[in-house]
């Protein structure tokens, strides 16, 4: 089973509010999820992130794949680079 760490969107039409969650990269968009790792709401100034870090890096460490969207915000956040030193070490 292939697993994504991508976004599930939620929140009121024209109001997106997402859910960082790890999915089976064949399940719907919205649809079931294994885990939720976090959120992301871009409606605030600047974005409004948050995450579980040890999750994110446990599924990571794991195999699993995250989308662009998802990789972006996990760079910002600093996560891709723990992940990379921990791989390192």
């Amino acid at each position: 089973m292939a697993v994504k760490i991508r976004l599930k969107r939620m929140g009121a039409k024209k109001a997106p509010f997402y859910r960082i969650v790890a999915a089976d990269s064949r399940a719907p968009r919205d649809g079931r999820f294994i885990a939720q790792l976090g959120t992301y709401d871009p409606r605030q100034n600047p974005a409004k992130v948050t995450l579980n870090k040890e999750e994110v890096l446990n599924w990571l460490s794991k195999g699993a794949q995250p989308s662009d969207t998802v990789k972006n915000i996990l760079s910002k956040e600093g996560v891709m680079k723990a992940f990379a030193d921990s791989k390192k070490a």
